[in-house]
């Protein structure tokens, strides 16, 4: 069984808050999976993600979010809900892995795990801005399939090598520092889209 090394936690939490900020549900089914399997030891403050209850809420919600993320209009009622789920979430499981270090820092560790899941929710939010206006439903699937997929791969991959998992995380945070503006006008208008379609 393989064990993330204490001095490699917090590499490791920066890379799965970010997966968690673009798919929540597939981030903590890959972890509960890879520590119910014993393929992986979790830190002791995650071991109930290895519950089956746990592993089968969040597969089912991540089936769900799959389908959910590709319908039109109905999307960004699910994205702009998920503002407020996804970000609080990884600022506990940031938390709930980081009992071994000290109450400030890992006070530290759960905000900038907040942090990053927003960032990366904004990103997220700013890329399908981009491609939603094509008439052709394809990119916008395409785009949402990229994102599983490396929710899940960031995930398995920060288990295996931490450094590098948070340094892939750490230029993708550079590109969306870099479009911030964009990013809080396209965070706007996921809103402003979200009320549009529950009042249409």
């Amino acid at each position: 069984m393989m064990k993330i090394p204490a001095e490699e936690i917090v590499a490791a939490v920066v890379a799965t808050s970010f997966a968690a900020g673009l798919n929540l549900y597939a981030t903590v089914a890959t972890l509960g999976l890879l520590g119910h399997s014993g393929l992986l030891a979790l830190p002791p403050g995650l071991e109930g993600l290895t519950s089956w209850w746990v592993i089968g809420a969040s597969g089912a919600l991540f089936a769900i979010e799959f389908f959910a993320d590709k319908i039109p209009a109905f999307d960004l009622i699910w994205n702009a809900l998920h503002t407020f789920i996804r970000v609080p979430v990884a600022a506990f499981l940031a938390y709930r892995a980081t009992t071994t270090l000290s109450p400030w820092e890992q006070l530290a560790v759960t905000a900038a795990g907040a942090a990053i899941a927003f960032a990366a929710h904004g990103g997220k939010t700013a890329a399908r801005t981009a491609v939603t206006a094509s008439p052709e439903p394809f990119s916008n699937t395409a785009l949402s399939l990229g994102e599983d997929g490396l929710a899940i791969f960031l995930t398995w991959f920060a288990t295996r090598h931490p450094y590098s998992a948070a340094a892939i995380v750490a230029v993708f945070l550079l590109i969306i520092g870099l479009l911030a503006r964009w990013v809080l006008r396209s965070l706007r208008a996921l809103f402003r889209g979200a009320e549009g379609a529950v009042a249409g």
